[in-house]
């Protein structure tokens, strides 16, 4: 028995990825090429990738938004999760690490789910309709997470999901010497978050830390 989370060891992690993850070989072999990349830690894990891929299962999500899809792990695993008429709208605004992603999309036979925009996610959000998403995942810069956010509870529907990595941001989030934009608006979200009646929320230690808001009906 346990009441706090387990420190994870890279021994456990191993173990976690071995035995608690079916990581599809397409994203295996996405994973080894963005692990190349001088921007490599901006990738998600393979549990959490598999965390959200349930997610979507579980929920019954047709239709995502993600805001960043970097070279497209989660993008892909959530695709892969949808059912055959499911769809994705990643949001974008390098062609060099999404050309990546589109790589990986046709690898694993879900192009035709995902459509991409090379935009500011921000000019994206304003032409989408009102509740039209079951699900977002928010992974981009951090000084625009209160943009996304906020967008995402307009137009994902009343009991829908809104994901947002990086909360916990290495730990910067606790430590008072951290004064930098991006921490103090992830500190701000968080903050907002714990007490915005408009949601449900936890903050799991899973990657970098992950919220799971539920827009309350």
């Amino acid at each position: 028995m346990a009441n706090r989370t387990l420190t994870m060891t890279d021994e456990l992690v191993a173990y976690v990825h071995e035995f608690g993850v079916r990581e599809h070989p397409v994203l295996a072999a996405l994973r080894d090429t963005t692990m190349t990349l001088p921007e490599s830690n901006m990738q998600i894990g393979p549990d959490q990738g598999a965390f959200m891929a349930l997610l979507v299962q579980a929920s019954g999500a047709r239709r995502i938004l993600e805001i960043g899809t970097f070279t497209g792990y989660s993008s892909t695993a959530m695709a892969l999760a949808l059912p055959a008429d499911g769809r994705i709208l990643c949001c974008d605004v390098s062609r060099e690490w999404t050309d990546i992603a589109r790589g990986a999309w046709t690898d694993a036979g879900v192009e035709d789910k995902i459509e991409l925009r090379l935009a500011p996610a921000t000019e994206t959000l304003t032409t989408l309709d009102d509740d039209s998403f079951d699900l977002a995942f928010i992974d981009a810069d951090k000084p625009g997470y209160d943009a996304y956010y906020e967008g995402c509870l307009r137009v994902v529907r009343p009991g829908g999901l809104i994901l947002i990595d990086n909360v916990l941001w290495s730990g910067r989030v606790v430590d008072a010497a951290e004064d930098d934009e991006s921490t103090r608006m992830i500190r701000a979200l968080n903050e907002k978050i714990a007490s915005d009646d408009r949601v449900d929320h936890v903050i799991l230690p899973i990657g970098d830390g992950l919220t799971i808001a539920r827009r309350r009906p």
